[in-house]
């Protein structure tokens, strides 16, 4: 599968950092940094613009050292880039922390996944199938 790219930034493609990764990093595209204080959000944007696939999307997901380490994290992960989108793949963050986060020019902000879906065709019914679990969930299964 082929994903046409427009890049606008001043940084290299995204990458897989090794052969079996799922996702990609994505990079700030920044004139200056941001200064995000403890729980606020901004949208960063990444310079980048592209075509997806029918069928296909792009999540936008959290970086799993930037999130432990600084308490920086997406704010509605995954985002999701639907195919017909064609405007800038931006970022929305939150900084959790106590401490004010500084991204600057460059820094990989998030990972971007290319997932194939489905658009089911919903069936209105008045009951559905029997299960073992039924209604059950939130904690139902329990504790071990």
């Amino acid at each position: 599968m082929e994903v046409k790219i427009i890049n606008r930034s001043h940084h290299p493609l995204p990458q897989y950092a090794t052969p079996l990764s799922a996702g990609m990093d994505l990079r700030a595209n920044l004139e200056e940094p941001i200064s995000l204080e403890p729980m606020g959000r901004v949208l960063v944007p990444t310079g980048l613009f592209m075509s997806l696939p029918e069928g296909y999307e792009a999540q936008v997901r959290p970086r799993s050292g930037l999130a432990i380490k600084k308490g920086v994290t997406v704010l509605n992960s995954p985002g999701t880039i639907d195919a017909d989108y064609r405007g800038e793949v931006c970022v929305i963050l939150v900084n959790l922390s106590k401490e004010t986060f500084v991204i600057n020019d460059g820094e990989r902000i998030a990972q971007m996944v290319i997932a194939k879906h489905e658009q089911p065709v919903l069936v209105e019914v008045d009951t559905l199938d029997e299960t073992e679990r039924g209604a059950g969930g939130f904690g139902h299964s329990g504790v071990k």
